[in-house]
């Protein structure tokens, strides 16, 4: 279900003119040298706003974690946590800063 989500959070986001590249790719780098590990993150906003998309019962501590990591690596900002599988779509958002 998460990927039906994102395709209709993309076609939204597009038609409010927003530039979104979905998939993105981050390579994991670790002392300087680059892993054969890579990550890949839900949607990047705007080239600022890292998205990742969950449908899930509840929302649990590692999904903050995962996203924390990805702000880390591709040495964003903020990034926004949503869990369509909710009553209220609102209760569903987190909203994450990385303190860099």
């Amino acid at each position: 279900m998460e990927s039906i989500y994102e395709l209709c959070l993309i076609k939204e986001l597009v038609n409010k003119n927003l530039q979104v590249r979905s998939q993105v790719r981050i390579p994991l780098v670790y002392k300087g040298a680059v892993l054969s590990k890579e990550f890949i993150i839900d949607l990047l906003v705007e080239d600022k706003v890292i998205v990742e998309v969950k449908a899930v019962d509840m929302l649990i501590p590692v999904h903050e974690a995962q996203l924390i990591s990805y702000l880390k690596l591709a040495d964003k900002r903020l990034g926004l946590l949503i869990n369509f599988n909710v009553d209220i779509l609102k209760k569903g958002f987190r909203r994450l800063v990385n303190n860099f």
